[in-house]
């Protein structure tokens, strides 16, 4: 089914959203969350989380891409579970995907902070329009969808010391771009 008419069951009200929605969209929503989280149950959770979150949402808000809409939904909803969760246990790999970024974006919490990590999103998001498509994919890859290295491997047929090396050089990039910008790290 189209997403726009996907969209007008959500305004009509009509249950069958949620059903077209997970059909069409529910493996997308359950890889965001599973690069996040450990626990298939979790998953579970944060995919019905999602499409509830997106029932109360759809209207007033009416997403352009519905995929792009969900699959943010998803992901701050799988990183809430994910901050829930470590107080118990950690995720190493999603722990090692957090520490790789925070060589380039400081991180103390405040309203400034608040306010500069808006900034900062949109000098990442012009940034990646300043390199290369592969390079712009094994990024967002990594630090949106959460892909560990070996995942990079098989998806990008490349070497494991490949995509940690083409993924280093890009944060260097990153790096150097931001203080260009004037933004302190």
């Amino acid at each position: 089914m189209e997403d726009e008419k996907i969209v007008a069951l959500y305004i009509q009200r009509s249950q069958q959203a949620i059903a077209e929605t997970k059909d069409k969209y529910g493996a997308y929503c359950k890889v965001i969350a599973r690069n996040i989280l450990s626990s298939y149950r979790d998953i579970e959770e944060c995919e019905n989380d999602t499409y509830l979150a997106a029932w109360h949402t759809i209207p007033p808000t009416i997403p352009k891409r519905l995929a792009v809409f969900l699959g943010k939904i998803m992901r701050n909803i799988a990183l809430d579970r994910y901050s829930y969760n470590t107080a118990k246990k950690r995720n190493p790999e999603f722990n090692m995907i957090l520490a790789e970024l925070e060589e380039c974006i400081a991180s103390p919490y405040t309203v400034e902070t608040e306010y500069e990590a808006g900034e900062i999103a949109k000098y990442i998001s012009q940034f990646l329009y300043t390199i290369d498509q592969q390079s712009r994919n094994l990024f967002i890859h990594r630090y949106w969808y959460s892909y560990s290295i070996a995942e990079f491997a098989i998806h990008f047929q490349m070497s494991s010391s490949k995509v940690k090396s083409r993924l280093f050089r890009t944060r260097n990039k990153l790096r150097f771009y931001l203080e260009e910008e004037g933004v302190q790290l």
